[in-house]
């Protein structure tokens, strides 16, 4: 595997949010990659007439405690906006712990962090956002097709034309969810993805939320490690660094098969 860039680190987004209370409205167009820009306009537009709707809560399959969030989104043009970082939470963002950076880890991540959204189709830790409430495995009218279309799908041709030259060209650690995994093909040859396990009663097992956590860590850990001036170049750079804090296991990435890098955690039970 040849040297690359730097590391790219891509993140699914989270279904919980942090609704900021003040800031400017979106400004679609400087969010980062403004050629997204116009799908990003008919993405919104979708969603707030589906939001208005009586079937709203079906269609974006959420239960009646989360009517406020689905009652928000028809108003998200005009709503406050804050840091991408600040407004996702859950259990990965959480274990990021981006409130505890130091201005070079900051930094960093600002570089090396791709969110993707089933909203926003791709966002950097800066770019200013309201809350909201949409899936990628949500289908909305609007886009393109008499019926509905899957926003992952949505925004499949949209974020190859945007991120595929720039991803070519970095070593990229996958730490997405397989609904946002789906939304942009990240380059086999240099993409590992991350895999968590756990023995439990000596198998090993995928347990959710302990591998949401452990990804958020494993972000955490590079960022501070390239924060230092250290780097993180292939798949071989990124099992080492890994090692020094989890027990691992790599599978190089091909031209036909990404990498993977499995995170092996202490046993249970």
């Amino acid at each position: 595997m040849d040297r690359i860039e730097r590391v790219l680190i891509l993140l699914p987004p989270s279904e919980t949010k942090t609704a900021p209370t003040t800031g400017d409205p979106v400004n679609l167009a400087e969010l980062s990659w403004p050629q997204l820009t116009a799908a990003r306009e008919r993405a919104l537009k979708a969603l707030v007439k589906v939001s208005g709707q009586r079937n709203a809560m079906t269609v974006l399959g959420v239960g009646s405690s989360l009517e406020q969030e689905v009652l928000r989104n028809q108003n998200l043009s005009s709503a406050p906006t804050a840091p991408a970082l600040e407004v996702y939470n859950g259990v990965l963002y959480d274990a990021l712990s981006r409130n505890s950076f130091t201005p070079a880890q900051r930094a960093t991540a600002e570089q090396s962090i791709v969110i993707m959204s089933a909203l926003w189709g791709a966002l950097r830790p800066t770019d200013r956002i309201p809350a909201y409430r949409l899936s990628g495995s949500t289908a909305l009218r609007g886009l393109g097709k008499s019926g509905g279309l899957k926003m992952s799908t949505y925004w499949k041709p949209h974020l190859a034309e945007v991120l595929g030259g720039e991803a070519g060209e970095q070593l990229i650690v996958d730490c997405r969810s397989s609904t946002y995994a789906s939304a942009f093909d990240a380059p086999k040859q240099n993409t590992v993805t991350v895999k968590v396990v756990q023995p439990v009663h000596g198998r090993r097992k995928v347990v959710s939320h302990n591998a949401k956590h452990t990804r958020g860590e494993l972000a955490r850990h590079l960022i501070g490690y390239e924060a230092q001036g250290a780097t993180v170049r292939t798949a071989e750079d990124l099992r080492a660094v890994a090692g020094q804090r989890w027990t691992v296991e790599l599978a190089e990435p091909s031209a036909k098969k990404a990498g993977e890098l499995t995170v092996v955690l202490p046993e249970q039970g």
